[in-house]
């Protein structure tokens, strides 16, 4: 997030800059999300957070894929974040397009991929912040594996998620694979995404996009 004088013009430049690198994956990968070979799961260097903190936490089994449903609010427990989510398509430049600037709390889910909790890498994104205070997405940098995110559909069930890596992916060397890939075939996925990395004062844009990868571990009341 930026600061001083340049917040108030910068806002919504910043923002966009996590768009701008959905669209090279999915122009890449489209409709075959779930069809892309799993990356590699550690960590990269470039955000104080996801930096070197993993490698200890023992994570529950998968649990089987769920049916199809649309997703409704997603809760993350630990940061304190309950928000709605709505279906979005791709913007006239063939990015995700993300829920309005006016709805800063608002998760959107790229609709024509998967439904979280079924089968496959569902993509959710959100912004980290407005030209006036922290986004939905501000703190998800700083998840940890073991970590829940809970996603409510519209069949009545919810889904759990157990977070089990966050990736900081550079812009500049954006990694498709680890992005929108699943990391084990027929697993139910989710990848939460948003800008990170360091503001760039310059091009008034963030340098990588923070990447959190889940995968369901079972459903609650």
């Amino acid at each position: 997030m930026s600061d001083g004088t340049d917040s108030s013009r910068s806002g919504r430049l910043t923002t966009c800059a996590a768009w701008a690198v959905l669209l090279l994956g999915l122009w890449l990968w489209g409709r075959e999300l779930t069809d892309v070979r799993p990356g590699s799961s550690g960590a990269t260097t470039g955000d104080v957070f996801a930096a070197g903190r993993f490698g200890a936490a023992e994570l529950p089994p998968a649990a089987r894929p769920l049916g199809d449903a649309l997703p409704q609010r997603i809760d993350i427990p630990e940061l304190g974040v309950q928000a709605p989510v709505v279906g979005r398509g791709l913007d006239r430049q063939g990015a995700v397009d993300p829920p309005p600037f006016d709805q800063p709390g608002v998760v959107g889910w790229y609709a024509a991929g998967v439904k979280p909790g079924a089968a496959g890498a569902a993509v959710m994104v959100g912004h980290v912040d407005t030209e006036t205070r922290p986004a939905v997405f501000y703190k998800i940098s700083t998840m940890q594996p073991g970590e829940t995110v809970r996603v409510v559909r519209d069949d009545g069930r919810v889904a759990d998620f157990t977070v089990d890596d966050v990736q900081v992916l550079p812009r500049d060397h954006f990694d498709a694979h680890k992005a929108y890939g699943p990391r084990l075939p027929g697993r139910a996925e989710l990848r939460l995404i948003t800008c990170g990395g360091t503001f760039d004062r310059v091009s008034r844009s963030y340098t990588a996009n923070v990447v959190v990868s889940a995968y369901l571990t079972g459903t609650g009341p």
